[in-house]
């Protein structure tokens, strides 16, 4: 299977999850490294573009294209059993607390998970501390413009 990952070019030789330690995020408390892709390479983009205007948009982003071998067990959190709120900006601490323990529980190196951005759409947190994160790789690294009418 694969997954998409936009991301500056500085962070884009191996996957870490160092970076979403440092701030958290929707899926992960500070302190806590997880890995951010989405399902296809549109989404990848949505889920950056939200975050920048114009004028704030680095303009050294690289796409990268992530294998995820067949053997990888994927766990699936679905919309209908998350919080209410679970959508809400700034992330409220219950989905933190379910990415947290997707990574303490240690059971799967996968997880899929809804959108924020795109309704319907997913995206996929990778545990970067699983046994079988060693079978997740880069295919593909492509340099990433984005189109300046995104952000109009």
């Amino acid at each position: 299977m694969k997954i998409y990952r936009l991301t500056r070019s500085k962070y884009s030789k191996k996957l870490s999850g160092k970076g979403s330690a440092i701030k958290g995020g929707r899926w992960n408390s500070v302190g806590v490294e997880l890995i951010y892709c989405a399902e296809n390479r549109s989404l990848a983009i949505a889920e950056i573009a939200v975050h920048f205007s114009l004028a704030t948009l680095p303009n050294d982003y690289i796409m990268l294209t992530i294998e995820i071998n067949s053997s990888i067990k994927i766990k699936e959190i679905k919309e209908k059993n998350l919080p209410d709120t679970w959508n809400e900006f700034p992330p409220i601490k219950q989905t933190q607390e379910i990415g947290d323990n997707f990574v303490n529980e240690n059971k799967c190196a996968v997880c899929r998970i809804p959108s924020v951005v795109t309704k319907g759409d997913y995206n996929y947190l990778i545990n970067p501390k699983h046994r079988d994160f060693f079978k997740i790789k880069i295919s593909t690294s492509e340099s990433f413009p984005f189109d300046k009418r995104l952000f109009r």
